[in-house]
């Protein structure tokens, strides 16, 4: 029985690579991939030659029955894009399938750009939530931030650059006041973190435009103070 190695992958600089990462994935017999060329750039950065298997979001569950037959004869590591498998990418589906067939799965963990905004960014990361990508539509995007309105923990969501005026937009008027956090292009040559009040950072945004890989951290609410009680 074969193992399927869960691969953690660069989010932008290529030497954030592990080693055993770069070891497995010339060890495998074959590389399930989110994006194929994406993939077989990494690869070839590592001097590596290996078959790729597209399991993009809409393959995942058609290809999950190859990947597990392909497990029969031999080792698979499972890639998405940069980061780790299942975090907003592919990856439950054929990890879970995998594991069910009597298969043994295995992580090597990577970057990340949740924690990598989190320790940037110097805003309480002690508890955190993650929301994912954030609605397309305002009105579900407007409830989404609402429900922040006590949430004391920080919040980290990833955005689209052609969003990210409208998300901070909408915190502005939703969580008034409220300190955010634009991480973009993390590990990358640009990479940049600017933070300040949603409705400051929108005025920026909204004269600069950006481009890239946005992670976006909205600060928690300030913890209310307990009241002591007062003995009769």
């Amino acid at each position: 029985m074969g193992t399927l190695y869960v691969i953690g992958t660069p989010i932008g600089n290529l030497e954030d690579l592990a080693p055993r990462a770069a070891r497995t994935l010339a060890e495998v017999a074959l590389v399930a991939a989110e994006d194929t060329r994406r993939t077989r750039q990494l690869l070839t950065h590592l001097g590596i030659s290996k078959p790729l298997l597209s399991v993009h979001a809409g393959a995942e569950r058609g290809r999950a029955t190859q990947v597990v037959e392909a497990l029969v004869d031999g080792d698979v590591a499972l890639c998405t894009d940069a980061g780790m498998p299942s975090i907003s990418d592919p990856g439950a589906h054929l990890v879970g399938r995998a594991r069910a067939a009597g298969h043994h799965v295995v992580v090597i963990p990577g970057p990340s750009a949740v924690t990598a905004a989190l320790a940037l960014s110097g805003f309480a990361a002690d508890r955190f939530i993650f929301l994912g990508f954030l609605p397309r539509k305002a009105g579900e995007m407007a409830r989404t931030v609402g429900a922040l309105a006590e949430e004391t923990r920080t919040a980290v969501a990833f955005e689209s650059p052609y969003r990210l005026l409208k998300a901070l937009d909408i915190i502005a008027q939703t969580l008034p006041g409220r300190r955010c956090a634009v991480a973009r292009e993390l590990t990358k040559v640009h990479e940049e973190l600017r933070v300040g009040p949603a409705e400051e950072l929108a005025g920026h945004y909204r004269q600069k435009p950006v481009k890239g890989e946005i992670t976006l951290l909205i600060e928690g609410a300030p913890k209310r103070r307990k009241r002591q009680g007062i003995a009769a």
